[in-house]
C-alpha cells in the first residue's frame, strides 16, 4: 500500500514509525511532516487543513490508504472529503469527531446514556454564565471552552474572581478564539487521571494499553496547562477492578451511545478518565491518539498497526487479538523554555543520531525542521519526545532520563518528575 498520514507532530512521529514496521506499506508520505518523519517518510508540504490540496495529493500519487492524526482536521470533517473522493481512510467522519469537538455535546450524550462523568451545566451567554457561578457554584470548579483548543481550554478556578476572570477570558477575550462561543461549568472531580487509548470499528471497542499524562508546564504540577510534558504506560492505577468497571459502564456504553445517535465511531477514542472516590469519571473524550500518550503506546503495540486501522474501518475488529508487550514505557518531552506562552524556536539541535537504530530507546519528533543549511532546528514550543522502554516503569524512567541527556539544544526545557507517581504505586 501506499499510505498518506496527514500530521506533523510527536503523535505523528509515533505513528509513522508504527506504520513504517508493516509489511503492507510500501510507501509512506506524510502532509506536512517534520524533521523526524523525514528520515522514513516521504514529507509533502501541505497544511493538515488544506483538504483539496491533500485529496489532490492523493489522487495524485494514487494513495491506497489515509491516515489521520490531529483533533482539527477530524472535527472539520477531512475523513468525509478523503471519503468521498474514495479513499479508505482511518479515523471517525465529522459527525463522529464532534465528541471531542463539542465538550457541550459529549456531555450531553454521557447525560442521556447514563455514562459516568462530572455534574455540569452549558452557557452561550457570558452574563449568564456569571450569574450562575455567583450564585449556584460550588468551588473549586471547572471551566471549559466547548471547542478545540491545542488541549489548554480548560480552567480550575478556586474561587469566583478566578472563575469570572475565567469567564472572560474563554467567552469575552476569546483567549481558544471560537472555541469559548459555548462553555461548559463543570464539577471539579478530585483523583488520579488514567489516559485510555482504545481502538473502535462501530460496534466493537478493543483497549490499548493505558497511560498517565503529565499536563502542567513545571515541576510538581506546577504553571500552566500544556499539550502534554510527559507520560508512562501503563498506570499502575489502572486496576483490574478499574477496567472491568470502565468496560462495562464507560467503554462499550459511549460506542453504543454514538451508534444509537446516527454517529458510529470508527478511529480511535482516547477515554481522559478521574479515579474519584466514588469511582471512575470520564474527564473528557479525545477523538484521535493522544499526544504524548501514542508515545508510549504505540512502540509497545505488537500487531500490524495496518491491519488494525483495517479492522476498524470494515466493522472487524472483534476478528483482531490486541496485543501489547508486557514491558514499560516513559516519555519525556524536550520543550523550549517559555512554553506554553511564548519561546524562542530555529536553534540546531544535536545528539539526534544516538537513537538511530535503536528498538529501546526513541525520539519523537514534535516541534522540528530542517533549517536553510539542512541542519535540524526546533520549531516548536514541544521540540521532542524522548521515549524509552524498560521491564518496568521505573526501569524505563531510568532509561528516559538518561536518554534526554544525549540531546542538547538551547533554551531546552523539561520537568524532572515524569513518572513520580510511579513511587506512589
Amino acid at each position: 500500500m501506499k499510505i498518506l498520514l496527514v500530521g506533523g507532530g510527536g503523535r505523528e512521529h509515533a505513528i509513522a514509525c508504527a506504520i513504517s514496521k508493516s509489511p503492507k506499506c510500501t510507501k509512506l508520505y506524510c502532509a506536512p511532516g517534520n524533521a523526524g518523519i523525514a528520515a522514513i517518510a516521504e514529507c509533502v508540504p501541505i497544511g493538515v487543513m488544506e483538504f483539496d490540496k491533500l485529496v489532490a495529493f492523493a489522487k495524485e500519487k494514487e494513495i491506497d490508504f489515509v491516515v489521520v492524526g490531529p483533533d482539527d482536521p477530524l472535527v472539520g470533517g477531512i475523513v468525509d472529503e478523503f471519503e468521498n473522493a474514495g479513499f479508505r481512510t482511518f479515523g471517525p467522519r465529522k459527525n463522529a469527531a464532534i465528541l471531542e469537538g463539542s465538550k457541550a455535546f459529549s456531555k450531553d450524550l454521557m447525560k442521556k446514556y447514563n455514562i459516568p462523568t462530572a455534574a455540569y451545566e452549558t452557557f452561550d451567554d457570558a452574563e449568564k454564565a456569571l450569574e450562575y457561578l455567583r450564585t449556584k457554584a460550588d468551588f473549586p470548579i471547572v471551566l471549559k471552552a466547548d471547542g478545540l483548543a491545542l488541549g489548554k481550554g480548560v480552567l480550575i478556578c478556586e474561587d469566583l474572581a478566578q472563575a469570572e476572570a475565567g469567564v472572560k477570558e474563554i467567552m469575552e477575550d476569546k483567549k481558544f478564539g471560537s472555541a469559548g462561543n459555548r462553555m461548559v461549568i463543570e464539577e471539579f472531580m478530585t483523583g488520579r487521571e488514567v489516559s485510555v487509548l482504545s481502538f473502535v470499528d462501530g460496534k466493537t471497542v478493543k483497549i490499548m494499553s493505558s497511560a498517565q499524562d503529565h499536563k502542567r508546564a513545571g515541576d510538581g504540577d506546577t504553571g500552566l496547562n500544556t499539550g502534554g510534558m510527559g507520560n508512562f504506560s501503563p498506570s499502575p492505577f489502572y486496576t483490574k477492578e478499574v477496567s472491568d468497571f470502565c468496560d462495562k459502564y464507560i467503554f462499550q456504553p459511549t460506542v453504543d451511545a454514538m451508534a444509537a445517535e446516527g454517529r458510529p465511531f470508527h478511529g480511535v477514542i482516547f477515554f481522559g478518565l478521574m479515579l474519584t472516590p466514588k469511582g471512575p469519571r470520564v474527564l473528557e473524550y479525545n477523538a484521535r491518539f493522544g499526544d504524548p500518550e501514542a508515545q508510549v503506546v504505540l512502540p509497545r503495540l505488537e500487531n500490524d498497526i495496518v491491519d488494525v486501522f483495517e479492522a476498524c474501518i470494515d466493522g472487524k475488529l472483534d476478528q483482531i487479538d490486541l496485543k501489547f508487550s508486557d514491558n514499560a514505557a516513559v516519555c519525556v518531552v524536550l520543550a523550549s523554555d517559555g512554553y506554553p506562552v511564548k519561546y524562542e524556536k530555529g536553534f540546531p539541535i544535536e545528539g539526534l543520531d544516538k537513537f538511530e537504530g535503536r528498538d529501546d530507546v526513541f525520539c519523537f519528533h514534535a516541534g522540528t525542521k530542517f533549517d536553510d543549511a539542512g541542519r535540524i532546528v526546533t520549531n516548536g514550543g514541544r521540540v521532542l519526545g524522548v521515549t524509552a522502554l524498560g521491564a518496568d516503569l521505573k526501569t524505563a524512567r531510568k532509561n528516559a532520563y538518561d536518554a534526554t541527556e544525549w540531546v542538547s539544544f538551547e533554551n531546552k526545557y523539561m520537568r524532572h518528575d515524569i513518572g513520580k507517581a510511579i513511587d506512589e504505586a
